[in-house]
């Protein structure tokens, strides 16, 4: 099948945006108005000129038939990507009309996309080793590795003695002391070369005087954090996988040794969460003959959107492969095979008292975890009081909605979207209740992203 025949919806285009401003900014620029020279090739480039503020309109062009996701290119000043350009020029192509016509790319779209298969190409030569070649010697790849377990098993330490002079001194001390004394904690962990500690210390800061009920959070917090430091400094006492999870919470860095997993994977959902120094993008997918849920994590500085981006809806025949730790669904992209296209995958669902009953067994292998990937089988979303909840439409349970679920415009597309029929929702399922990620109408095969 060509990339020509192949049409995306608006939605799925939009679920590419890096954030919220984007999105509309590109929403905007989805119109003939102002594009010239608009055109796509059936090899999967779509390309156009955008006015701009200036007197010489903006080059934009991008590769949709790249396999690991459309890439772009756009002669404007902006650092996201995509930029708002690039979404319009999307949704221009993706409304079907006539507007981008077929045709032969011009000389400045040609000269990057030939860059582009130049450096895929050498990227394939050098294989497996290319990205490895500065470190091959095993001998001092331990040495390290060992001088920085040195430094996590100190900090680990460090921060039993805290928890202990915290405890002791009774939790009222640490509405008291302020932030201050958990971002010094924190910096230590990372002195120590563990983040994964220093991150869930800065959260900890957050949780005294937040609201009625602190302590008993606090303190189921510090338990947490008391359990991921007794597992790495007794971690030659578990077993194998559980000491992956550990090592993992922790924040040493892993690979993915699991053998690659060839299948057609729906792109179920993807999202971003920011801090100030990083952005985080996850990617849910559902394989179609294996049923299995992987995990695609990409990074990109503050600021800026990681480069790998799929659209929501569209499935993908790639091979990923499973990074270590017991119940660990994180993956890792490898050899991709086609470019996304439209496919009528659906994951199966299950209800409401399946999801939380799903999330507490997979608690047994991972104490840590926020919550696991469910979908949902004809759920309404219904009101409770000041919140919302989503209802088996054939039972009698439901599931409430995460704070922050709440809070975003998507609530209202759920809402729209079910018209108080049942929906099925694919979602993260944890202890703060459901995070709703895309929903599917029934009757219908078009996904629509909720994030």
């Amino acid at each position: 099948m060509t990339q020509q025949g192949v049409r995306w919806t608006a939605e799925q285009v939009l679920a590419l945006a890096p954030d919220a401003a984007s999105r509309k900014a590109g929403s905007k620029l989805g119109a003939a108005g102002p594009w010239s020279e608009a055109g796509s090739s059936d090899e999967g480039t779509v390309w156009g000129l955008c006015k701009g503020s200036g007197s010489k309109p903006y080059q934009t062009v991008v590769d949709i038939a790249d396999a690991s996701g459309p890439a772009y290119k756009c002669s404007c000043p902006s650092r996201k990507f995509p930029c708002k350009h690039a979404l319009g020029l999307l949704l221009l192509w993706a409304g079907g009309d006539g507007a981008v016509p077929p045709g032969r790319a011009p000389d400045w779209a040609e000269q990057w996309l030939a860059g582009r298969r130049r450096r895929t190409e050498e990227k394939r030569a050098a294989g497996p080793t290319g990205a490895t070649s500065g470190s091959g010697d095993p001998e001092a790849a331990r040495r390290r590795a060992e001088r920085r377990a040195e430094r996590v098993t100190a900090g680990a330490s460090e921060l039993e003695q805290r928890l202990a002079d915290l405890l002791r001194g009774g939790l009222a001390g640490a509405e008291q002391a302020g932030y201050g004394l958990w971002e010094e904690t924190a910096a230590r962990m990372v002195d120590a070369q563990a983040p994964g500690l220093a991150s869930r210390v800065r959260e900890l800061g957050a949780i005294p005087a937040s609201g009625p009920g602190w302590p008993v959070r606090l303190l189921e917090e510090c338990a947490l954090l008391h359990l991921l430091d007794q597992g790495w400094l007794r971690r030659e006492r578990l077993p194998e996988e559980l000491a992956a999870t550990v090592r993992s919470r922790i924040g040493l860095p892993a690979s993915a040794d699991g053998p690659p997993v060839r299948d057609r994977w729906l792109i179920l959902a993807q999202y971003d969460t920011a801090d100030p120094k990083l952005t985080t993008r996850r990617i849910w997918l559902h394989g179609a003959d294996t049923a299995r849920t992987a995990l695609l994590l990409s990074y990109g500085a503050a600021g800026r959107a990681p480069e790998l981006a799929l659209p929501v809806g569209l499935a993908l025949d790639a091979e990923v492969s499973a990074y270590p730790g017991a119940g660990q669904l994180r993956a890792s992209l490898g050899e991709q095979f086609t470019p996304p296209a439209p496919a009528a995958i659906r994951p199966p669902g299950v209800t409401t008292a399946q999801a939380a009953a799903r999330y507490g067994d997979a608690l047994r292998d991972d104490p840590w975890l926020e919550s696991v990937p469910v979908t949902l089988d004809r759920v309404i979303p219904t009101p409770d009081g000041d919140s919302w909840q989503l209802a088996d439409a054939d039972g009698a349970t439901a599931l409430p909605l995460t704070p922050s679920a709440r809070s975003r415009p998507g609530l209202w597309r759920l809402v729209a979207l079910s018209g108080g029929t049942p929906v099925k929702v694919f979602g993260e399922c944890g202890h703060q209740g459901f995070n709703p990620l895309t929903a599917w109408a029934e009757g219908t095969g078009e996904a629509v992203p909720l994030c």
